[in-house]
Formats: C-alpha cells, structure tokens, sequence
C-alpha cells in the first residue's frame, strides 16, 4: 500500500498551550526539524541517533497532536513503512499568554499606546498564519500585502505630522477602495523606534 506523498506545510499556527508545550520538548523539537522532509522513525532514528523504539513514541505523540501528518506509506518486507512530515515553521499564537481582550479598553486606547500595537501585532500574527495554513491545505496561495520603510525624524513634532499624513492617506484610500462587495482585507500601519543596526563582526 502507498499513499501520496505529501510534502512539508509552509506553517502551522500552534494556538493551544498542550500543543505548543509539547512541541516545545528538546527532543521532539528535533525531529519536528528534522521532519521537513517525509522520513519514518528508522529513517530519523539514524539521523538524530537515537533508538527507533523512542522515535516511535514521539512521532505517536507528535501525530496525535497534530503537530506532524502521514505524508507516505510503504510495504517494506512484510510490515508498512510510515513516513512523517511536520511543518517547515511553526507559529505560536501570542494570545495564548495573554486575558481575553477587552473590547472597550480596545476602543479606548490612544492609538500611540505600545499595549495597542503589541495587540495588534498579536492579532495579525495569529490571523495570517491561521490563513495561510488554511490555504496550503486548499492548495492555495493567500494573497497578502507588506510595505516596510525607515524614517527618520528631526524633531518630536515631526512624528505627530508624519502620524496626520499617514493617518489621512490610509484613510482616503479606505475611502476610495469601499466596494459594496468583493473581499475584505485588514491594512495596519504601524511605527516603532527601529532597532540599531549592527555592524558585520571583523576577522
């Protein structure tokens, strides 16, 4: 018997803290990252050294949760064969760590409030990768858009005039891109002090 084999999932969100504990584990960490390629438990058991009895134990587990799929099945001298494949990376919801979000409190914040943009950063994450691992499972590619710039401001009015600017543009392509119907997509524009730059380490 064979099955078709399938090849490794771009991502996969982890949303539930049993789940990403489990993944989190030295070992079976390992052989997620080993598993970006379809291999069976003796196949791994070789690659990571490890006994083969305790390969199968983990991959049991690791398919149990969802964390790993069948990727192929084969007949190999009287027993099957059973080939594995786990995602190419793995995403952990941030809202795992966090209450429940308050909705008011949501409204309420000052659209400068760093809370505000972790939250939606948050959100942005658990959404795409959710997305995108539903569209690989459809066969499909999720059409997405990012713009990323560096500024630099003189003086601390020219962040509040910069925020005017930017504010009236997303506002006024909102405006002209309302169709009655078609697909809805979410833009966020965001802004944080960037990080330095390191310097390439000298021989």
């Amino acid at each position: 018997m064979q099955v078709r084999v399938m090849t490794a999932r771009p991502s996969a969100l982890l949303d539930d803290v049993d789940t990403a504990l489990l993944a989190l584990a030295p070992i079976r960490r390992r052989i997620l990252a080993a598993l970006t390629e379809p291999a069976s438990a003796a196949g791994l058991s070789e690659k990571l050294g490890l006994p083969r009895q305790n390969i199968g134990h983990h991959l049991r587990a690791l398919e149990a949760a969802g964390l790993i799929q069948l990727a192929e099945e084969r007949r190999r001298r009287g027993f099957t064969e059973r080939l594995f494949v786990a995602a190419q990376s793995y995403v952990f919801d941030p809202a795992m760590m966090q209450p429940p979000p308050d909705p008011d409190a949501v409204e309420a914040q000052d659209r400068h409030a760093a809370d505000h943009l972790i939250s939606t950063a948050s959100t942005i994450v658990r959404d795409v990768a959710r997305m995108r691992q539903d569209a690989a499972a459809e066969g499909s590619r999720l059409l997405t858009l990012t713009v990323e710039a560096d500024v630099t401001f003189a003086a601390p009015a020219d962040f509040d005039a910069f925020t005017e600017e930017v504010s009236a543009a997303v506002a006024s392509l909102a405006r002209k891109y309302s169709a009655s119907s078609g697909r809805r997509y979410r833009l966020t524009a965001a802004a944080y002090p960037a990080t330095p730059k390191v310097a390439p380490a000298r021989n």
